[in-house]
C-alpha cells in the first residue's frame, strides 16, 4: 500500500493531541503555548514530509525534475536539449569607410539586445553584417525590417539600423515535461540501427525539431526520407535550409555510435507547405470563438496532419464542436475529406467566418 503523505492539518492535530496526551491536558487551549508548540513542531514536519516526497520522485526518471532528470538520462546516452541564439544580417548605414566592429551591440525596442559576430565596413552607404541574440532562446527571434538601435554610437555609423532578413533560429532549452517524453519514447522503442523510431529520437536531439515522420524508400529502393518540423518557432512551423542541415549532420554524425546505418541513403527534408483554408459559420458567432475556433484548427493540424496523409472531415468537425462555447456551426469549406503529397504538409492558411 502506498504511503499517504499527511496534510498540515492532520500533521497539527496529531501533534496537539500528542502533547496533550503527554501533559494530561484535554483539550489544549486554542492560543495557550503548547498549542503555538504544537503547530510549529507540526510544521516543520510538514516541510520534512515534502522534502522526503521530494527525493522520492527523484528517484524514479519519469518523475524527477531538473538536475536528477539530467543525470537518469545521461546514463542512457541522452541529453537536454540546450537553448540557442537567434541569429541573422542587419544592415548598417553610414560614412563609406566606416567599421563596424565584432561585439557592437544593438537593443530591440522591446529591450532584446543584439550583438554583431561579424566585422563590417561601410561602402556604398550600407555594410550587412552577422548578428546574433544575447539571449539564447525564442525571444531573440526577430521579424524582417524590424528598427534596431546601437547602443554605444560608432564614429561614422548611424545609430539606427535595420535587421535585413530576421533572425531565426533562437530556441529556448527543453524543459523537463519535454525531457521526460522524449526519454519514455527512447525507452519504449530501443536502438535499433536504423528504424523508424531511430530517426524519430536522432532528429529530435536538435534543438527546436517537434515532430518527425520516416518515409522509407521515399526517393527509391535503399533510402529514407526524414520530415520534420519546428512547430514552436514563431518562424515555424515549416524549417529553413540551416534547421535542414542541422538535423541531417545529427543523422550522419558518424562518430556517435547511435547514428544511420553506413548503407542507408538518408536525406533529411523540410515539408512544403499546404495553406489550408477553412470557411465556418459559427453560433454563436462571437469574436472570442471565432478565436478560440481558429487555434483549435491549428492545434488539429498540429496532431493530425503529416506528409502525404489525410486529415478527414470528421475530424475537422470535432474540433471545432469540441471548442468551449460552441453551440453549432456549418462548414463549408473543405467539403471533402483532405489529402496531401508525400513530401507536403498542411498548415493553418486563412479562416473565414460567415
Amino acid at each position: 500500500m502506498p504511503f499517504a503523505r499527511p496534510t498540515l492539518e492532520e500533521l497539527v492535530l496529531r501533534s496537539e493531541a500528542e502533547v496533550a496526551a503527554r501533559l494530561s491536558l484535554d483539550p489544549l487551549l486554542p492560543h495557550s503555548v503548547l498549542s503555538v508548540i504544537a503547530r510549529v513542531l507540526a510544521g516543520a514536519s510538514h516541510g520534512l514530509h515534502g522534502h522526503l516526497d521530494f527525493v522520492a520522485r527523484q528517484a524514479v526518471p519519469l518523475t524527477s525534475e531538473g538536475d536528477d532528470l539530467d543525470r537518469h538520462v545521461e546514463q542512457w546516452g541522452l541529453e537536454r536539449r540546450a537553448a540557442t541564439a537567434a541569429t541573422g544580417l542587419v544592415v548598417f548605414t553610414g560614412t563609406n569607410g566606416s567599421s563596424v566592429p565584432i561585439g557592437a551591440q544593438l537593443v530591440r525596442a522591446d529591450g532584446t539586445r543584439l550583438r554583431t559576430t561579424a566585422v563590417g565596413t561601410i561602402s556604398g552607404g550600407t555594410a550587412t553584417v552577422a548578428v546574433a541574440a544575447d539571449d539564447h532562446g525564442l525571444v531573440g527571434n526577430t521579424p524582417p525590417a524590424t528598427a534596431l538601435g546601437l547602443s554605444t554610437p560608432l564614429a561614422g555609423v548611424a545609430s539606427a539600423a535595420v535587421d535585413a532578413s530576421g533572425l531565426t533560429g533562437g530556441q529556448d532549452g527543453e524543459d523537463d515535461q519535454a525531457l521526460r517524453d522524449r526519454f519514455r519514447l527512447f525507452l519504449s522503442a530501443r536502438p535499433q540501427g536504423g528504424s523508424e523510431a531511430d530517426y524519430r529520437e536522432w532528429a529530435g536531439e536538435v534543438a527546436g525539431v517537434t515532430r518527425v515522420w520516416v518515409r522509407n524508400g521515399y526517393d527509391g529502393l535503399g533510402t529514407v526520407g526524414v520530415f520534420f518540423t519546428i512547430d514552436d518557432d514563431p518562424l515555424g512551423p515549416i524549417p529553413g535550409a540551416p534547421k535542414v542541415a542541422e538535423v541531417q549532420a545529427r543523422i550522419d554524425d558518424d562518430t556517435r555510435r547511435d547514428s544511420r546505418p553506413v548503407t542507408a541513403d538518408v536525406t533529411v527534408y523540410a515539408p512544403a507547405a499546404l495553406a489550408t483554408n477553412f470557411t465556418i459559420a459559427l453560433d454563436p458567432d462571437t469574436g472570442t470563438l471565432r478565436t478560440a475556433v481558429t487555434e483549435s484548427l491549428r492545434d488539429l493540424l498540429r496532431r493530425e496532419a503529416e506528409p502525404g496523409g489525410t486529415l478527414t472531415l470528421t475530424k475537422i468537425h470535432e474540433a471545432i464542436s469540441t471548442t468551449p462555447g460552441e453551440g453549432d456551426h456549418v462548414l463549408t469549406v473543405p467539403a471533402a475529406d483532405l489529402t496531401s503529397l508525400p513530401g507536403q504538409l498542411r498548415v493553418l492558411g486563412t479562416v473565414t467566418f460567415t
